[in-house]
């Protein structure tokens, strides 16, 4: 009697199993999208290539970085596993059964409907024929009392008696019909009933039941493949946490401060001690224009033993450039001679007296000026000009060590295009050999022309790495010369250099108010360019990068000027630098500044280092 809430109970079964199926769905798109991100972020944290975040993954922390994104991405994958074996084993499992499961319940209840309907029909055939019999015995009733009723009165014929008592027997036959077959129908459906509540529903719950059973063991079979699927991957992704683990234990610190040394190490020697400048003790002096190239000799004899330790203060500076920069014009020079002759003015023009600054002040000058460079190559006369953006081809802006990594850097791509250049003329000479074998196939003469752009590149590519390797091997033989040298002197270094208190740096006031320094200092300055002279000896002097004729004689009798005569051709060491001097050179020894006004310019557009005026 509750086949209504049987149907609606084995429907919400159904819902129940549908309800997981979406869960489980869900659960796989989600691992699917966690597996997409986990591979997503991998990927946007691993190096580019031919950048520079690549070359950074030789230190071994990189290296464990770079293996826990590793393990991240097989990370991902388990978890990509996880989702298509529950898609495989749960939900399209579960779709078939739940697709099987709603035909089984829609036969059992469509016989337990079949079944309703029969009882029901049986049930309306007794009712039919009840009421039927009910009806032919009032029938018979009332006729039986008709008959009586005429027979009783002796107005009425006796045909008419008869008639009525043939009608009482008609009515009493259909009566007895009626009896009869409603016993027949009753019988019947009390055998329908029965078998209705005592078999065939029976069967159909029983059948409903197995069903529902069913579909109970069968979530639960699918709850646990649920956990299965997980605990599967759980030795895979245990793996993948040993192995980051073991990346995180394979840092070394040592050998990444190894490597920070290696890449970063310029091979200049540490500056030595800076000597203490009295300026407690006035005394005064009187500075001729040239005294400190008078005194160079004797500075150079009385402070040897202490100019060493001064030497390394300065390491890797030309002694000339050091001394331009102490001692190049620091004013505007003197404007061209009124007449075109140089007799006009008996004497010549004169660069005007200048105030010699302090040369501790040029040191803290020397010190302090910013930007820092790396590199002292590119100081310039009258303080410090910096070359930035292009980088010269030789990288002799970088510092030794850094420079001779460059240019094996360069070397060894150098090479590598040479040997792709040889790659492809083999090819191209092999398809050439193809088409003199098979001249359908290609014009032979056609490839002619390519194998002669390949070989030029090839040469260019040659000359290119031979050049490299020149300026490798004096980088390296200068290495190997410095390094023999620092070991020969480290063992005398402590003994030769006693801390010692200079007192030439007293200073007192000029007459025309301007302050000078003492003699013994410019002595100093001179032995410390000259005491570089042993390790810059090898150092080529500056290129010519044009020639000039003086327009006028010039007098240089300050420090860092030189003396020309008219009509005189000298070279052009560097130009004009926005200053009104231009450095030029008579030999190798004698150079110095002349006033840009009194020479003629002839500039080399080829030489190195040369401008184009447009």
């Amino acid at each position: 009697d509750q086949f209504d809430n049987l149907e609606k109970h084995t429907q919400w079964g159904i819902d129940i199993l549908e309800k997981y199926i979406k869960f489980v769905k869900e659960r796989t798109e989600i691992e699917l999208s966690y597996a997409k991100q986990l591979r997503n972020l991998s990927k946007r944290y691993q190096p580019k290539k031919n950048s520079k975040e690549e070359e950074e993954y030789k230190y071994t922390s990189c290296k464990a970085f770079l293996s826990t994104l590793n393990e991240m991405n097989d990370y991902a994958g388990q978890h990509e596993v996880i989702s298509e074996n529950m898609t495989s084993q749960i939900t399209v499992e579960l779709a078939r059964y739940v697709q099987e499961l709603k035909q089984e319940r829609k036969s059992h209840f469509h016989e337990g409907r079949k079944a309703q309907q029969h009882i029901e029909t049986c049930w309306k055939q007794l009712e039919s024929s009840k009421r039927r019999f009910e009806r032919d015995c009032k029938e018979a009733d009332r006729a039986q009392q008709y008959f009586e009723k005429m027979d009783a009165d002796i107005n009425v014929t006796k045909a008419d008696v008869e008639k009525a008592r043939q009608q009482a027997q008609i009515r009493h036959q259909m009566a007895e019909d009626s009896k009869a077959d409603y016993s027949s129908v009753l019988q019947k459906f009390n055998h329908e009933q029965h078998e209705y509540y005592h078999t065939h529903i029976p069967n159909i719950f029983q059948k409903i039941q197995e069903m529902e059973e069913r579909r109970i063991v069968r979530i639960g079979e699918s709850m646990k493949t649920y956990a299965e699927v997980d605990r599967q991957v759980i030795p895979i992704i245990g793996k993948c946490l040993d192995e980051i683990v073991k990346a995180a234990e394979s840092t070394d610190q040592k050998n990444d401060s190894q490597l920070v040394i290696e890449a970063y190490k310029s091979g200049f020697e540490p500056p030595g001690d800076i000597e203490f400048e009295d300026y407690t003790q006035p005394m005064k002096r009187t500075v001729s224009d040239n005294s400190l190239s008078n005194s160079r000799g004797e500075g150079k004899q009385e402070h040897k033993p202490g100019g060493k330790s001064k030497g390394k203060l300065w390491p890797f500076i030309k002694k000339n450039k050091l001394m331009s920069l102490l001692t190049s014009p620091h004013q505007p020079p003197p404007p061209p001679p009124a007449s075109a002759s140089p007799s006009a003015v008996p004497n010549g023009p004169q660069s005007p007296k200048q105030q010699k600054e302090p040369l501790s002040h040029r040191f803290n000058e020397f010190m302090t000026s910013k930007p820092k460079i790396h590199c002292f190559r590119s100081l310039k006369r009258g303080g410090f000009t910096f070359t930035w953006g292009a980088t010269p081809e030789d990288f002799s802006n970088l510092p030794p060590e850094q420079r001779r990594k460059k240019l094996q850097q360069k070397v060894d791509e150098l090479n590598k295009e040479i040997q792709k250049e040889m790659d492809q003329r083999d090819a191209i000479t092999k398809m050439k050999d193809v088409y003199i074998k098979n001249p359908q196939m290609g014009d032979p003469a056609s490839l002619d022309h390519k194998l002669t752009e390949v070989g030029q590149n090839i040469e260019k590519l040659r000359l290119e790495v031979q050049k490299f390797e020149a300026w490798l091997a004096e980088v390296e033989g200068r290495l190997s010369a410095r390094n023999e040298q620092i070991r020969r002197q480290s063992g005398v270094y402590d003994a030769q250099n006693p801390p010692s208190v200079n007192n030439c740096a007293q200073d007192r006031e000029s007459p025309d108010g301007s302050y000078t320094e003492e003699q013994s200092q410019e002595s100093e300055v001179k032995v410390l360019a000259t005491d570089f002279d042993d390790e810059f000896d090898d150092e080529e002097p500056l290129p010519a990068i044009g020639t000039c004729k003086a327009l006028y004689t010039f007098e240089g009798q300050n420090e860092g000027t030189i003396s020309v005569v008219e009509g005189e051709t000298l070279y052009i060491i560097e130009e004009d630098k926005g200053d009104g001097w231009t450095r030029i050179r008579r030999n190798e020894d004698e150079e110095g500044y002349v006033p840009t006004s009194y020479v003629e310019v002839y500039l080399d557009k080829n030489a190195k280092g040369a401008k184009t005026y447009i």
